[in-house]
């Protein structure tokens, strides 16, 4: 008997297997070269399909070495052009003109083959994909009722992050560190069983990295060069929660009921976003919603009424085009990160679909600002009109986005008046932010307690030291006397420079910044010494022992300032005693000058003569 295995038995294994179960023992095995070059093509790009192939040939080798199978490869290699069009069956067609010249068996798994196979009257054999089962996987053993994921890495002991939503902890589960040929064989089984289980598919096939989708589980499997060693790491979910479980339920269920709306959901990594998601879902669906959703990888768990997709052809882009088409009420996009996915979520809410998106963020009005700059500032509130924000597996906090023509708090002006884009608490309707264009930048205000102060205040105290260091040459000192007005302290030479000709060039940046400006000398204080800052003042301090010392760093492009400390703070640069700047510190720790500017040549200055650097808090 002669037999022909095509591509997918012998990636399964399905061959010796089948000749372990007394079926085609004594068989003369023809295997096309064009499946040993697929093969070997795929295992140079790290792909698993191509080591798993390459292993069950040489089991076969092994096999007629020992005298249970004779083994011929037979055929010519595929040529480049045709392992390109291995998906449009070129290598499939190649193995079955070899099945039919040698009047052979063809021995597939995949019922396409074998139907074009039956059609072509060549005789085929189909093997179950599924011969051993796949319900209990050995990865199992790592799990318990309160295990949300399983970390396994060769060299390192397996671990797992155990708990409740908001209190996990990542500990060992095992004392004895992980084989490659341990991972190897969890591996194995694990894609064996995305092939042959219902409830399973492989999400992610690229050199290096699988992910897999075993009915509730996703499993993600990294290889060399992807990563530095292999490593399994497999997700369940813990907690299944319904809308009524969280705060603000009955609100929430109105508001999202009253017609499509945009919603963010918003929290740190493990805070339970997704699971609220979901209880959102299903929410919705029980309210007669049609519910999709857009994930890549897909892991959120939903009931069977909601379809689950994932990027077509590779793009958002073009499953959001799929989806206007059969126009559902929501969409849940899980995992909105880039611009790609801010403008695919954008265009389908202004084409009408309902969206709710799942973000990263450290607090509910950072959720907002991933949309600045990417989304024109008056349209934000018609793309996100609801930020939900979820912290250890609660709703903390939930806002009410919109749009008023208005001038910012703080400011007095009636010519100020701009678009301002309002955040308030959904629960008292107090404003709690205000983001708007503060003169070509967008910034956002808080409202709270002192918030006129770090908001407006800050950013017009920077922007006028900004405008007028660009004219001084010495010492720049502002000090706010109010919403509106302000005083400049220069040197005494630097004084007419500033003003200008009958005060043409103080009176332009008057107009630029909306600021009625005193220009005055340090000589006009009573003390020429800067005073310490307090409400109204900017560029004093204490002297350089009043902040933290830090070394800035000077690279091609910016002047970088250190203040790990500080993170999302706003924070005072000083040289020595004298006041530089105002800044928001970046989530890396760092302020980045952008070289060029008179903010970052002061700051050069001041390095160049060795003063002391010290930064804080504002």
């Amino acid at each position: 008997m002669e037999i022909v295995p095509d591509t997918s038995v012998i990636v399964d294994g399905q061959v010796t297997t089948a000749i372990a179960d007394d079926k085609f023992v004594g068989a003369d095995v023809l295997v096309h070269e064009a499946v040993l070059g697929e093969l070997e093509a795929q295992a140079n790009d790290g792909r698993r399909t191509g080591a798993d192939g390459l292993d069950e040939l040489q089991s076969l080798r092994r096999l007629a070495d020992a005298g249970d199978i004779d083994l011929e490869f037979a055929g010519e290699r595929a040529s480049p052009a045709e392992r390109a069009n291995a998906a449009a069956g070129a290598i499939d067609a190649a193995i079955r003109d070899l099945a039919g010249e040698r009047d052979a068996t063809l021995v597939t798994s995949d019922d396409v083959q074998r139907d074009v196979a039956a059609a072509r009257g060549i005789d085929v054999t189909l093997l179950d994909p599924d011969p051993r089962g796949h319900d209990e996987l050995a990865i199992e053993q790592f799990f318990d009722d309160q295990t949300m994921s399983v970390h396994l890495r060769v060299g390192a002991q397996p671990r797992a992050k155990r708990g409740s939503v908001g209190e996990m902890a990542y500990e060992p589960i095992a004392d004895a560190e992980s084989t490659e040929a341990e991972l190897q064989r969890y591996a194995r089984e694990i894609e064996t069983a995305a092939a042959a289980r219902a409830d399973g598919f492989v999400e992610i096939d690229e050199p290096g990295m699988t992910i897999v989708q075993l009915g509730t589980d996703r499993i993600a499997i990294a290889r060399p060069p992807f990563a530095d060693g292999m490593e399994i790491t497999a997700v369940r979910p813990i907690v299944e929660t319904s809308l009524d479980d969280y705060a603000h339920a009955d609100d929430l269920r109105e508001r999202l009921q009253d017609g499509q709306r945009g919603v963010l959901i918003a929290g740190a990594p493990g805070a339970g976003k997704s699971t609220f998601a979901q209880a959102v879902a299903t929410m919705l669906a029980d309210a007669g919603h049609a519910v999709k959703t857009m994930e890549k990888p897909r892991d959120l768990q939903v009931d069977e009424r909601i379809s689950q997709y994932t990027a077509l052809a590779g793009s958002m882009e073009t499953t959001a085009d799929a989806l206007l088409m059969v126009r559902p009420d929501y969409t849940i996009y899980d995992e909105v990160r880039t611009t790609d996915d801010v403008e695919v979520f954008a265009d389908m809410r202004l084409a009408g679909v309902g969206m709710i998106g799942v973000v990263h963020a450290t607090r509910g009005v950072d959720a907002l600002q991933r949309l600045i700059g990417r989304v024109e500032l008056g349209l934000i509130p018609q793309v996100v009109d609801t930020v939900i924000y979820i912290e250890a597996g609660e709703v903390a906090q939930v806002y009410d986005v919109s749009t008023e023509v208005k001038v910012p708090k703080g400011l007095m002006e009636a010519d100020l008046a701009r678009p301002v884009v309002m955040v308030e608490d959904f629960e008292t309707g107090e404003p709690a932010f205000e983001i708007y264009s503060f003169n070509r930048q967008v910034v956002t205000v808080p409202l709270d307690g002192a918030a006129d102060e770090s908001g407006v205040e800050g950013i017009a105290r920077e922007q006028l030291t900004s405008e007028i260091r660009s004219i001084a040459n010495g010492r720049v000192d502002v000090e706010l006397q109010g919403p509106n007005s302000a005083v400049v302290y220069v040197e005494d030479r630097d004084i007419s420079q500033v003003i200008g000709k009958n005060g043409d060039r103080i009176g332009a940046v008057e107009d630029r910044l909306g600021l009625e400006i005193d220009v005055r000398t340090f000589e006009d204080r009573e003390d020429d010494a800067p005073t310490a800052p307090d409400a109204g003042s900017s560029g004093s301090a204490d002297g350089p022992t009043a902040g933290r010392i830090v070394t800035p760093d000077v690279t091609s492009r910016h002047v970088i300032v250190p203040a790990d400390d500080f993170a999302g703070e706003t924070v005072e640069v000083r040289a020595g005693d004298e006041y530089l700047f105002t800044a928001t510190v970046s989530r890396s720790g760092e302020v980045q000058v952008s070289r060029g500017s008179a903010i970052a040549e002061e700051l050069e200055r001041a390095i160049d003569r060795g003063r002391q650097v010290t930064i804080v808090p504002s």
